[in-house]
């Protein structure tokens, strides 16, 4: 790893950038369509609004903004070569519903405070990337996929791996995605202009809390991601026979509910007894739903993780057969319909190590920093297409996350902004 050097920055001035990121999560969490709780989903007003502050945040730290084909909130920072490519930082600014303030925000406001930190100023008084690369901040449209039910459209579209099938993707309202598009001041016909080519990137740097509690057991800070989860998504139907619930006896009901129900327990069971396997039922709903009729139809999803596609797949045959016992010893029937499927993204070696460099400058550390792998998803799942994919990631207290006690320290987000701005560092250290 060569040896660099960041310009001098002070422990306050690191510490007022965390203020500043903190109070900004406080800002955007405000930005919401439900009161008393943090929902903002893709192409909805709440995105406009977010979109307008982090492009304002951006021009503020040097960055010239604009936002692409895709509704992705962009900043950049150029080299002096206009044509050099980009090393590009940042997360996602959508959420889940009912989300907590800092997953996929804390990212996109962290890059911003590196691009600020280590901006340098030219003669003619013009912010410059200090490296023979540009710097870019994106803020991702929609990585959690909770309008339309697919993730990643913002990251998919910059990756160039749009799937014209997902024109027709309709929220809960039964509006499309492509009419949101247009209703949202984009041209569905322009979406190709939001990709970038492997040549234009030099990487993806991506800094996240922790969606689980390995950081907070083990006392540290930061971690150096090592891949992110494959991942399978199904919708399970089963399929059994809708009857009277007191005059049906036990022996001849075809009961979907608890064919569901003991199929749920079997992903539990078959999952804990893999490594770095995690299976979760999050939707169960049996029909007709009367309290009076045994349910004959039953529905329910799958999400599927693994560290490796493999280990992932082996488990999802697993399962299969599991299901045709409890069906077969029930009465019933079922299907599943595959609705998502990613591939695992291991991130690069390099990004890795300066990652790994950045975290012992910024805790002063003579240990080996910690090396996680991810279960949740993120942006550089898609763009890993496209460009090597590097993560961060921060102490959650206890783990959770989709939730609204998802938390950060700031001292935590000060380490990880020097990290961070250490990691930018070495990657421009390193010969082109």
């Amino acid at each position: 790893m060569t040896a660099t050097r960041l310009p001098e920055l002070s422990p306050e001035t690191i510490a007022s950038a965390a203020r500043r990121v903190m109070a900004r999560c406080d800002e955007l969490a405000r930005v919401t369509a439900d009161d008393g709780a943090i929902t903002r989903v893709h192409l909805s007003p709440e995105h406009a609004r977010v979109n307008r502050l982090a492009a304002e945040w951006m021009r503020e730290a040097g960055m010239t903004p604009r936002q692409d084909a895709a509704g992705n909130q962009l900043g950049l920072l150029p080299a002096d070569d206009p044509d050099a490519p980009v090393l590009m930082l940042g997360s996602h600014l959508d959420t889940v519903i009912d989300a907590g303030r800092f997953d996929g925000i804390l990212g996109v406001l962290m890059a911003i405070e590196v691009v600020r930190l280590l901006r340098r100023v030219d003669d003619e008084g013009r912010s410059r990337s200090p490296f023979p690369f540009g710097l870019e901040v994106a803020a991702f449209s929609d990585e959690e996929g909770a309008r339309f039910g697919k993730a990643l459209l913002g990251s998919s579209a910059m990756a160039g791996t749009w799937d014209d099938a997902w024109w027709e993707l309709s929220d809960a309202d039964g509006t499309t995605l492509r009419e949101a598009y247009r209703e949202f001041g984009l041209d569905p016909g322009r979406i190709g202009e939001a990709a970038r080519r492997p040549e234009q990137l030099v990487g993806y740097l991506e800094a996240h809390i922790e969606q689980g509690p390995e950081l907070d057991r083990r006392g540290e800070a930061l971690a150096v991601v090592s891949s992110i989860a494959s991942a399978r998504r199904f919708q399970l139907l089963v399929e059994g026979e809708a009857r009277h619930a007191g005059g049906t006896p036990y022996d001849m009901r075809r009961d979907a509910l608890l064919g569901a129900s003991e199929a749920a327990l079997a992903v539990e069971r078959i999952c804990r007894g893999e490594h770095h396997i995690i299976g979760t039922v999050g939707q169960l709903e049996a029909f007709p739903g009367a309290v009076n009729v045994v349910p004959g139809e039953a529905r329910f999803s799958l999400d599927l993780r693994g560290e490796f596609d493999a280990d992932r797949d082996r488990v999802w045959r697993a399962i299969s057969l599991e299901l045709d016992e409890i069906m077969g010893r029930r009465g019933l029937r079922w299907r599943a319909r595959e609705v998502h499927s990613a591939p695992a993204v291991f991130c690069a070696p390099l990004l890795q190590d300066v990652v790994r460099e950045g975290i012992r400058h910024s805790v002063g550390a003579a240990a080996e920093p910690a090396t996680l792998f991810s279960p949740a998803g993120h942006d550089g799942m898609a763009l890993g297409a496209v460009a090597p994919v590097g993560m961060l990631f921060l102490r959650n207290p206890d783990g959770i996350s989709h939730h609204p006690d998802e938390s950060v320290s700031g001292p935590d987000v000060a380490l990880g902004i020097r990290a961070l701005a250490e990691a930018v560092a070495h990657v421009g250290a390193e010969p082109r």
